[in-house]
């Protein structure tokens, strides 16, 4: 009798060990606020003197809710899975094109002492090192309004399917990584299967990704590229146009970039060049440069305001020009809750090849983003009022 007594508090101790050696984790975000934007064309997209006043979602942070967990395996190995979730907090419907868990689902192992190898539809490493720490979009809550035109740098949504990612540990302020993503496809009615259009194989949708970091006290800097075939022909489909630019069936999308940030006392100063080349399967390929700068400060722990500029412009068969400038101020109200103001302001110039004049556009991809200004204008001008809570 006293052995089976012993024997079960001897098992139930190590289940009891087993239990708390794994971990999974419910967490998310809920943004919302109303919006103003003027100079939106109108829906016969005649002129661009209308304004709009509407619910808008997901601005400083797309609205999502997930799972993670964590085993331990001992000798400083875990598995790690992530499963999460975005939605539309306006009207509840699943964002990513409706996709269960579109922002992010994979699975993998993570080495103390070296990284972590996880597989899965994973952010590439211009998301993970550009977007996250060098943009305005990364640092305050202006978020999916300052990042550029319909992410095509890949610096917010860059989420890759069936891909296979490596990120290292910190190496005395040194971190780098990689990312392929598999086509899973063979064949791609719109792509020739010979010709300088031709990709190894027609219509893949493979993409890779690779960078670095170092931070060093106060300072950092980090480097990351992105390549992408067809990425119209993934699912959710990647946006892979600018404003007004035309650019038809892509065949090939590659972006890279440098950015970097300085951080003293309350003070955050950071700047960020991206180059992204947009080539079609028939045209002229254009080139998109975007440079960034911006900075906030905490006037105290509970209180920042932020102010960023960004020039963008394109080259090629057409030319055009884009400045916007984005302000905010953020207070919070707790560690989880805050509310925040924003103002977005961007002008543009130039004129496209069929003498159309170049429109404005604030946002990124998704529900975030507006309608040009339509023909009759070249100038927005974005405000919103909003409230997130994280949990």
């Amino acid at each position: 009798m006293n052995k089976k007594i012993l024997t079960t508090a001897i098992l139930a101790s190590i289940a009891g060990v087993a239990h708390a050696q794994s971990s999974v984790t419910l967490y998310g975000v809920i943004d919302a606020g109303v919006n103003y934007i003027s100079n939106v064309k109108n829906s016969n997209g005649t002129n661009g003197s209308s304004h709009q006043f509407s619910y808008g979602d997901g601005v400083a942070q797309g609205s999502r809710w997930g799972l993670r967990g964590t085993e331990d395996l001992g000798g400083g190995l875990k598995a790690i899975f992530v499963l999460e979730n975005g939605f539309n907090s306006g009207n509840g419907t699943a964002g990513q094109g409706g996709a269960m868990f579109g922002r992010q689902a994979f699975v993998g192992l993570t080495q103390s002492n070296i990284g972590s190898l996880t597989f899965g539809r994973q952010y590439s490493l211009n998301t993970d090192i550009l977007g996250s720490q060098y943009s305005t979009g990364g640092n305050t809550v202006s978020g999916n309004w300052a990042y550029h035109f319909n992410d095509i740098d890949q610096l917010t949504s860059s989420r890759i399917n069936n891909a296979v990612k490596f990120q290292s540990v910190n190496f005395s302020g040194f971190t780098f990584g990689a990312l392929y993503g598999f086509s899973n496809s063979t064949s791609f009615a719109g792509a020739p299967a010979t010709g300088p259009a031709a990709s190894p194989i027609a219509g893949s949708s493979r993409a890779y990704s690779f960078g670095a970091n170092y931070g060093y006290g106060p300072f950092s800097i980090g480097a990351a590229y992105f390549n992408q075939t067809y990425p119209g022909q993934t699912t959710p489909s990647t946006t892979t146009t600018i404003a007004n630019v035309a650019q038809g069936t892509l065949r090939d999308t590659r972006s890279f970039g440098v950015g970097g940030r300085y951080i003293v006392g309350p003070a955050t100063l950071w700047a960020l060049w991206t180059n992204t080349l947009l080539s079609p399967i028939a045209g002229s390929s254009t080139l998109y440069n975007a440079y960034e700068a911006g900075g906030k400060y905490a006037f105290t722990p509970a209180l920042a305001a932020a102010l960023g500029y960004t020039y963008s412009r394109t080259s090629g068969s057409q030319t055009a020009h884009w400045n916007q400038v984005n302000a905010s101020l953020d207070y919070a109200l707790s560690k989880r809750t805050d509310v925040y103001g924003l103002v977005s302001y961007q002008d543009a110039s130039g004129t496209l090849a069929n003498g159309q004049k170049v429109q404005a556009q604030i946002g990124d991809s998704g529900s975030n983003i507006f309608q040009p200004s339509g023909p009759g204008s070249q100038d927005q001008v974005a405000v919103r009022v909003g409230i997130r809570h994280k949990f």
